[in-house]
């Protein structure tokens, strides 16, 4: 599933809710379905900067597609990283630098989060594409 094909698979599922307490127990559901970090991994390396809650964010690389993991002990902030990972894992770097992720806006997730959530996205989003970064680098350096 390309990134687009997964954001409009979002979109048309929040489309279904119009009370946006659907939409927070959606996403609190999906953030349930997370499977936890290992303890190990729960470090401070990990853990994102500017999140209100804590939040850990892991990347792995397999086959040159990079796949996300995260836990935090934030019940909806769990479930905005689960969408995050839903979009974004199981593509190349470039793929998740060039992505446009409209969804935030079209489910108007941007609009119903708290100032410090919304840091908080962005602080996900920016640690995803530093990841991508660094795996670009990393491949590029190993090519030659």
């Amino acid at each position: 599933m390309t990134i687009n094909e997964a954001q409009d698979q979002i979109i048309e599922d929040f489309s279904l809710l119009d009370d946006w307490m659907d939409r927070y127990q959606m996403l609190i559901d999906m953030g349930s379905e997370q499977q936890p970090l290992p303890e190990a991994e729960k470090n401070e390396q990990n853990l994102i900067p500017g999140c209100q809650s804590r939040l850990w964010l892991v990347c792995d690389e397999r086959d040159g597609l990079l796949y996300f993991r995260a836990e935090s002990d934030a019940l909806i902030v769990k479930g905005i990283v689960t969408l995050l990972i839903r979009v974004l894992s199981g593509h190349t770097a470039q793929e998740i630098l060039d992505a446009d992720l409209y969804f935030i806006d079209r489910i108007g997730l941007r609009e119903h989060l708290s100032p410090t959530r919304s840091n908080g996205l962005l602080s996900m989003l920016r640690q995803m594409r530093m990841y991508a970064i660094a795996f670009q680098a990393k491949g590029a350096n190993g090519a030659d």
